[in-house]
Parts: C-alpha cells; sequence; structure tokens
C-alpha cells in the first residue's frame, strides 16, 4: 500500500522505517521540505531498495493511508486543511495530547480525545487511533526485550480498522482491536501515564506496553 507520513520528526522516522519493513511505498510530508527530504534519503539508505520520496501535500490524495505523525493539536490543525483532500481515506492519528508546558495534565477536557478531535476536524476521513502507545526508538527494530510491539488500534470504521492492522502486521507489529473511536480517551490517557513515568521507573523512552496472555 502507499502509506503517507505528514511529520518527519522521530515518531515518523520510526513508522516510516516499520513501513519499509512491511514493503510499502513510503511517502513522507512536512511543511519544511528540506526535513521530509532528509529522512527520505535516510530512510532509503538504511532499507536498499525501498520506493520512498518526499513530497508536497497534494501528494495525499493517491496514498491508501495517511498517518499524521504530529503533535496535538498540530495534527487537528492539518486535518482540518486536508479535509477535502482525506475525504474517504484513512487517516491514522499517533498523538497524545499531553501539555508539554507543565507535563501534568491532557489538553483535551474530559470525554473527548485527540482522535474523535481530528474525526470531527476532517469528517470525511475514516479516522483511526494507533501507535500513540508506541516510543519511537523501539519502533525503529519494533520490538522491547525480543518481544514485537503491541499496537492498539481504535475506530468506527472496521475496514479502516484491518487496513491499519494490516500494516501493523506486515511491519512486525502486532495490532490490537480494541474497539471504536472513542476508545482512544483511555488509550491517549494510558499512554499520558506511560509517559509520565518514563524517568521516575528509569526506562530511558525504550518500553512499551503490551497484552500478555
Amino acid at each position: 500500500m502507499i502509506v503517507t507520513i505528514a511529520g518527519a520528526g522521530h515518531m515518523a522516522r520510526g513508522i516510516g522505517n516499520r513501513t519499509l519493513a512491511g514493503g510499502h511505498t513510503l511517502r513522507l510530508y512536512d511543511r519544511t521540505r528540506a526535513k521530509a527530504d532528509e529522512l527520505a534519503a535516510s530512510l532509503g539508505q538504511a532499507a536498499s531498495g525501498a520506493d520512498v520520496a518526499a513530497v508536497d501535500e497534494g501528494a495525499v490524495a493517491g496514498s491508501d493511508v495517511v498517518v499524521l505523525a504530529l503533535p496535538f493539536p498540530a495534527g487537528r490543525e492539518v486535518a482540518a486543511a486536508w479535509a477535502g483532500a482525506l475525504e474517504g481515506k484513512v487517516v491514522v492519528d499517533i498523538s497524545n495530547p499531553v501539555d508539554f508546558s507543565t507535563f501534568d495534565s491532557l489538553v483535551v477536557e474530559p470525554g473527548t480525545s485527540a482522535a474523535e478531535q481530528i474525526a470531527a476536524a476532517a469528517p470525511g476521513a475514516r479516522v483511526v487511533k494507533a501507535f500513540n502507545t508506541t516510543f519511537a526508538g523501539p519502533l525503529v527494530t519494533g520490538e522491547v526485550a525480543g518481544r514485537p510491539l503491541d499496537v492498539f488500534v481504535a475506530g468506527d470504521d472496521e475496514a479502516a480498522k484491518r487496513t491499519v492492522s494490516e500494516l501493523v502486521s506486515s511491519a512486525g507489529l502486532r495490532p490490537l482491536d480494541v474497539g471504536p473511536l472513542r476508545r482512544a480517551r483511555e488509550l491517549e490517557g494510558f499512554q499520558f501515564l506511560h509517559m509520565a513515568s518514563q524517568e521516575r521507573l528509569g526506562l530511558n523512552w525504550s518500553s512499551g506496553i503490551a497484552i500478555l496472555p
């Protein structure tokens, strides 16, 4: 499938690496084109023969999946600006709406989530929450302590969730369908706890959340 990632930061690198590991076509967009060019070149060097390139925003129209690898509310703003182009597209929100100025709370009101707000900003898009509980470092290798990363998937469109789950599986990760998009509220809150615990537990952003049988 053709996957376009909006953003060229650490999470874009991690998800881009997994996308190429799954044999997919990767397109990278960033409002600073040089950042997208640099990331595309780096990922291409690491994965010989990979189909990866930097693009402008018009490329989303030809994508099967669009990943908003952007912090909140930037992802919501991009979704709103691209609403027409995202009509009918599978859109993945990976964000966690943390107040990074205090690192003490979420910036969305109770009873909603970043993912639901992004879905409202682009009402024709098929929004799926995924990858928000994975850190960028472990995504590069796809595992923690020898175990493939679990990727929690939430959304209201069953076909869109299957598409994202196929992307996750092909990347060597384990998709876990946790229900409708409103489950993003719990996923975002739980990941906030995970993030806030990094220094206290000495995890150095190298941990993962997993469901064990």
